[in-house]
This record gives C-alpha cells, structure tokens and sequence, in this order.
C-alpha cells in the first residue's frame, strides 16, 4: 500500500477507490484541498489479510512457483491456515 498521487491517480482513472490512508511522515507540508476520506474498518481487513499472506510466504513451503495446480495451492494455503489457527487458539 503506498500513498501517492501518482497510485491514486492511476486508480482513479480505471474506478479503483484507493483505501490508503495519508503517510504523514512522506509529507514535508501540509496537503491542500479535500481531505482523502478512508474506511478504517476496510483498512484493518485488508491489513489482517496481507499479514496472514506474508506469514504463509515466511513458511517458505507455501510459495506459488512450486505448485504448478491452482488446486494444489489452495490445499497448502488451508494447511497453513489451519496450522496457524492451531498456533493462536493452542
């Protein structure tokens, strides 16, 4: 997720509602105009989700290029998953 005009631009242009919110750290002043409107749940979701798939990427089992079936992926996506779900309730 990264925040600048050029992304938001782009998105705009194709009817993607960019949900990013404002880095004020890559800001040296203030930005003028209307403010960049976020839903904050719909942020957290797809942070929960981008987690989840950077956990699975860190098993180094689980990455695309060595299975050639999308089917074969998804069982060893669930594998992961239900690993995981062990890991927290357990």
């Amino acid at each position: 997720m990264y925040d600048t005009a050029k992304i938001r631009k782009y998105n705009r242009r194709r009817g993607i509602k960019s949900n990013v919110p404002v880095n004020k750290r890559n800001r040296k002043k203030k930005k003028i105009g209307r403010p960049i409107k976020v839903d904050q749940e719909e942020y957290k979701k797809k942070s929960i989700v981008e987690r989840f798939f950077s956990w699975i990427e860190s098993c180094k089992k689980v990455f695309p290029r060595y299975e050639i079936k999308e089917t074969s992926y998804l069982g060893i996506v669930m594998v992961a998953a239900i690993i995981r779900l062990n890991e927290l309730l357990g």
